[in-house]
């Protein structure tokens, strides 16, 4: 018999140490709600879980995101749904206007109703905002305007009958995106060639400058330089069924295979996903009377004081309605889009919850299945230690 140490009792010490330690386990599970509360928990587990909720927040973000998107687009909507309505007004003043009935002070009271309502359009594109972010000025126009070289002339015709020839093709020679939009604008017929057309200024983009492009009869003559720099290099495109071209019809040309060109305007871009990259560019073109071919290059509202005027100014009402109908559809379809876009967000953030859940989250019936274990053998350790700590005093029987 021993007295100076007492195993029984050290034995029963640390068991009792382990089952405390577990049930304090238990009691943090069960209050928090969690069987992962520290990395020592579960350290892959934890990981896990961590990607999971930087996820879960991400989805829950981009879903707000793309109802914020779809808001700007609604207000966008608006404004055109008013501009549409004055362009209704226009066709119907300018049908008016195109009879013989009417006297010169007729059509002057209805000229200035057509000017009035031109400034409205203006006023409409320059004002409708969403957070100070101005809509239809055009400023948001960007993809809309970007276009891949392909090594081959493009023309962009509102009602694709012009065509574009070129002499030259091997664009290789032009130096680094070489792009050329040349708007033309006519507040009357054009004839016959380009050289009866109002041409509005040249938006010019790349190492091109607007001195080099030169319009000669039906031609547009551009006058470039080779990427060694040895001498000029004249490019003649040839304009042909001319005589189609209308108000806000414009040619594009584009010169050099794979350049990508852009007219500085950027697209309202939408962040519709948890990571980099998951996003939806939103391109609204410039809505105002200048865009819609319904205010000439010299900034006068469509003429009605004449029956001739009046009569081609129902020929460009028409094709302004057509381009806002056109935006308003495309606007439609953005927000149908991001309308699945965000049930889709909200059925994966849920999905990915609940996996979450299953890593994350404590099984409350089984924790306390442990928890009455523990608590029981702590309890049972405690008595245990009492009994152990009285077999020394054994030894006292043989002091007798």
């Amino acid at each position: 018999m021993i007295i100076n140490h007492n195993m029984s009792a050290l034995n029963t010490l640390r068991q009792m140490g382990n089952n405390q330690k577990a049930t304090t386990s238990s009691l943090e599970k069960l209050s928090s709600g969690l069987r992962i509360n520290r990395a020592g928990d579960d350290a892959a587990g934890l990981a896990i879980s961590e990607k999971m909720r930087g996820q879960i927040r991400g989805l829950d973000q981009a879903s707000r995101n793309a109802q914020d998107s779809i808001s700007m687009i609604q207000t966008a909507e608006g404004g055109l749904n008013e501009t549409h309505s004055i362009l209704q007004r226009m066709r119907e003043l300018a049908v008016q206007a195109s009879t013989d009935t009417n006297t010169t002070t007729d059509r002057n009271a209805l000229q200035d109703e057509m000017k009035q309502l031109t400034q409205e359009i203006d006023r409409i594109a320059n004002t409708t905002e969403f957070n100070t972010k101005k809509l239809l000025n055009g400023d948001l126009k960007g993809t809309n305007d970007k276009i891949n070289g392909s090594g081959a002339v493009e023309s962009t015709f509102g009602n694709g009958s012009v065509k574009v020839k070129t002499s030259m093709a091997k664009f290789s020679q032009i130096g680094a995106t070489d792009v050329i939009h040349i708007n033309v604008v006519s507040s009357a017929a054009i004839t016959s060639g380009l050289n009866k057309a109002v041409i509005s200024t040249s938006t010019v983009l790349g190492n091109i400058g607007p001195a080099k492009v030169a319009i000669s009869g039906s031609k547009i003559i551009i006058s470039t330089t080779f990427i060694s720099g040895t001498g000029n290099l004249v490019l003649t495109f040839n304009i042909t069924n001319a005589t189609s071209m209308r108000a806000g019809d414009t040619i594009t040309i584009s010169l050099q295979k794979g350049a990508l060109a852009s007219n500085g305007n950027k697209e309202a871009v939408a962040q519709i996903g948890a990571n980099s990259g998951q996003v939806l560019k939103i391109g609204i073109n410039a809505m105002d009377s200048t865009a819609l071919g319904v205010r000439d290059t010299k900034g006068n509202a469509l003429d009605l004081t004449t029956q001739k005027n009046a009569d081609g100014a129902i020929y460009f009402v028409n094709n302004a309605l057509e381009k806002v109908s056109t935006e308003r559809s495309k606007l439609g379809a953005l927000q149908n889009r991001l309308e699945h876009t965000i049930n889709n967000l909200g059925t994966s953030s849920e999905n990915l919850t609940a996996a979450e859940s299953r890593i994350r989250d404590v099984d409350m019936a089984k924790e306390m299945t442990t928890f009455q274990k523990n608590n029981i053998l702590n309890q049972a350790a405690q008595a245990m230690l009492a009994q152990a700590n009285q077999q020394p005093q054994g030894v006292l029987q043989l002091l007798r």
